[in-house]
């Protein structure tokens, strides 16, 4: 016992090593929470009402650590309950990757069968406190627990403290820049849990070592910790596919590919949604993308157009105006260069269609050339870009616009509630362009919207029906027209200033769940889990 005892006091008397210890504890924490919003991603969105409750979570269990910590030190200071946490946050944390996917996965089946309001609030919410609370509180005793080994005496106790801020909050620093700039694009959400939670298990296994203490629970947390680590890099964030062609992260997005005999899709998010897709026989894809290129049709002539698209994704529209309008000249502008690289390989975007890699508003800032159609395709669920949805943004489209372009908008939740994010977004549009329509997409839930200061546009396309050759496209033109409707604005305006759209966004998404909510019980009840993901 004296040995161990007199180990223990070697260690503690190098500060550095605490100093380490609280450098890599802030650095874990800043992972573990970056971590955490690329997981819930996937399943959930990037909203930031999804960053809110990891945020908030994340608070509450650090502030817990933070008071049961101090009790601990008090009542009893032996640097081994500390590090025996750690041993247990780092195993955690390790697992984080195969059981999180898990526990979101069944949490959203639950609620999906339970609850009709604020979905996305409850299942975020829930998943955060199974998964992350019980780590991130082991995380919060760090600190409190250095403080009581640290000080010495009272005459450098406020350098003492000092230190131990300054190492945790460097190390957190460097805990927020590398996962989003180098863990998580070069190896991925998994990998980068595996990695930070490895260094918190080096710290207990160094310090175990060197008291002699503890050897086969530290021998349990790294065999646990191998076992997690395999687990984790062996399950994807769509578990239940077998047959993906591609699962892979870029900076901004989670991406799965499909390919079969007949077409191959990207998709961003895990349990819904389809952001690209391309069709190998060259026909019409069925979804949204036909009914947009009427725009080019709503024009008084179809020579030599310039076409930009705000939201390129892999070009599934750019090729289809490619093929159907002779001699227009297309511009692209994604913000992520992985799915970019994806168009190329995947997805036939042929390579004299220039992409640039920049957010669409900051694009438009900095272009002095004017467009025939700007397609605007940035909006994926409830995450829609706050500053591609205000009048401000709106009013640059309309000035790259020439004489009577057109404007159309991808709104991809159908919804006509009157305070929804649609009726607010086609406010907002009514208000800086003369004339508004709208289509709703066949069996989908897309919404296409048609802007333009000119008041021939519906009669141009009427007339210009008669004269599209291919009779898909003419078959298809037809039944948008059809569906064109009118719209008036009103007073429902977003803006920089206020541009509420995440809970716009989930309000929609909230009635679109009470619609669907019987379809999706009958599913679960026959084929659980797997039914609702078929």
């Amino acid at each position: 016992m004296s040995e161990h005892n007199d180990a223990q006091k070697r260690i503690l008397t190098k500060k550095w090593y605490l100093y380490l210890t609280e450098f890599f504890a802030g650095m874990s924490v800043m992972a573990v929470e970056l971590g955490a919003s690329r997981l819930l991603a996937p399943y959930f969105s990037s909203s930031q009402i999804v960053w809110t409750i990891i945020i908030g979570t994340i608070m509450i269990a650090m502030a817990l650590g933070n008071v049961y910590g101090g009790r601990s030190a008090d009542r009893h200071p032996d640097p081994d309950r500390l590090y025996g946490r750690m041993l247990i946050a780092a195993v955690w944390i390790a697992a984080i990757p195969f059981i999180g996917k898990l526990v979101i996965v069944g949490i959203s089946a639950l609620l999906v069968m339970t609850v009709s309001t604020n979905f996305l609030i409850w299942a975020a919410f829930l998943s955060c406190m199974i998964v992350f609370v019980y780590p991130l509180f082991l995380l919060g005793t760090v600190t409190p627990s250095l403080v009581k080994y640290t000080v010495s005496s009272l005459d450098d106790s406020g350098k003492t403290v000092g230190t131990l801020g300054a190492a945790n909050t460097i190390g957190s620093i460097i805990g927020t820049f590398l996962p989003t700039f180098v863990s998580i694009p070069a190896v991925g959400t998994a990998a980068t849990f595996v990695i930070f939670s490895g260094i918190l298990l080096l710290l207990g296994i160094i310090y175990f070592v060197s008291v002699r203490r503890c050897a086969v629970k530290t021998v349990i947390a790294v065999i646990l910790f191998a076992v997690c680590s395999v687990s984790a890099l062996s399950i994807g964030f769509a578990f239940w596919e077998k047959h993906l062609t591609l699962e892979d992260e870029s900076v901004y997005n989670y991406l799965q590919v499909q390919e079969d005999d007949d077409r191959v899709i990207l998709s961003t998010n895990v349990l819904f949604g389809v952001q690209s897709v391309y069709i190998k026989d060259g026909s019409l894809t069925g979804m949204y993308y036909d009914y947009a290129l009427a725009a080019p049709l709503m024009l008084e002539q179809q020579e030599n157009l310039d076409l930009l698209v705000l939201g390129m994704g892999t070009g599934t529209y750019a090729a289809q105006c490619r093929r159907y309008f002779d001699g227009i000249r297309i511009e692209g502008v994604e913000i992520d260069e992985k799915i970019t690289a994806l168009a190329h390989k995947y997805f036939a975007l042929p390579d004299d269609i220039p992409v640039t890699t920049y957010d669409g508003r900051a694009f438009l800032r900095g272009t002095d050339r004017k467009y025939d159609v700007i397609m605007v395709d940035a909006y994926q669920d409830i995450t829609i870009p706050f500053q591609m949805s205000s009048q401000e943004f709106f009013r640059s489209v309309r000035s790259h616009l020439k004489e009577n372009g057109i404007m159309i908008v991808n709104m991809n939740m159908i919804s006509d509630a009157p305070d929804g994010i649609n009726a607010y977004l086609q406010d907002t549009i009514a208000s800086v362009f003369g004339y508004v329509y709208t289509a709703d997409v066949s069996r989908a839930t897309n919404r296409e919207l048609f802007a333009s200061c000119n008041p021939e546009m519906l009669n141009n396309l009427r007339q210009n029906l008669e004269n599209v050759k291919q009779p898909e496209l003419r078959e298809m033109m037809q039944q948008v027209y059809s569906v064109l409707v009118p719209y008036s604005g009103g007073g429902r305006i977003l803006t920089d200033d206020r541009a509420p759209v995440e809970l716009l966004g989930m309000q929609t998404i909230d009635a679109m769940i009470s619609e669907e909510l019987a379809y999706y019980r009958k599913k679960f009840k026959e084929k659980g889990i797997q039914g609702l993901m078929e």
